[in-house]
């Protein structure tokens, strides 16, 4: 017998039903996630675990317009408050959008990209999405990789960015101590 492959589902707002009160401002902010941590925080601190040339999974890819199995920029970040990882962060790129538009994705070495996202008003965010990703999700392993106490399942939330047509997409999945900052 043949399983079929688990597909997340993202949606368009977190349910009311599943998603901790205290959880909700943080997938539905629109602005940067970057400030908001900075802000309730006395130290602010990023450690990049790998920026390559990666296959996205098969949903980036499709946002992206790529085809199966096609190379893009991956860049993978802890965002650390007080010494704690607070957000597990994936950002892919696809190759042919590197070159202008997007020329800042490889000089950024450890500094946010929130940071730069939002200093730019020629760069547009898409609407955010947020999905439950358990086990059977590779992201949720990569975030389990850095922070092992992870529980069976944790929020995420994600959207595009424009520039000039071209699309850079940011995905956040929030560890547990997130709501250890307040709101």
């Amino acid at each position: 017998m043949r399983t079929r492959p688990h597909r997340e589902i993202w949606l368009s707002r977190p349910p009311r039903a599943s998603v901790p009160q205290r959880l909700r401002p943080w997938l539905t902010d629109p602005g940067s996630l970057t400030a908001r941590i900075r802000q309730r925080c006395a130290a602010f601190s990023l450690v990049v675990l790998e920026q390559s040339l990666a296959v996205p999974h098969a949903d980036e890819a499709a946002l992206l317009g790529l085809r199966a199995g096609e190379l893009a920029w991956l860049r993978e970040v802890l965002l650390v408050a007080d010494g704690v990882p607070v957000v597990y962060a994936r950002s892919i790129l696809p190759r042919r959008n590197v070159r202008g538009a997007w020329n800042l994705f490889h000089g950024l070495g450890a500094r946010p990209l929130g940071a730069a996202l939002f200093a730019d008003p020629a760069i547009r965010r898409g609407a955010l999405a947020c999905a439950r990703l358990d086990r059977r999700d590779a992201r949720y392993h990569r975030a389990l990789a850095v922070s092992p106490r992870l529980p069976r399942a944790v929020w995420a939330r994600r959207s595009l960015f424009g520039l000039r047509g071209r699309a850079l997409l940011v995905s956040e999945l929030f560890l547990p101590t997130i709501l250890e900052l307040p709101t």
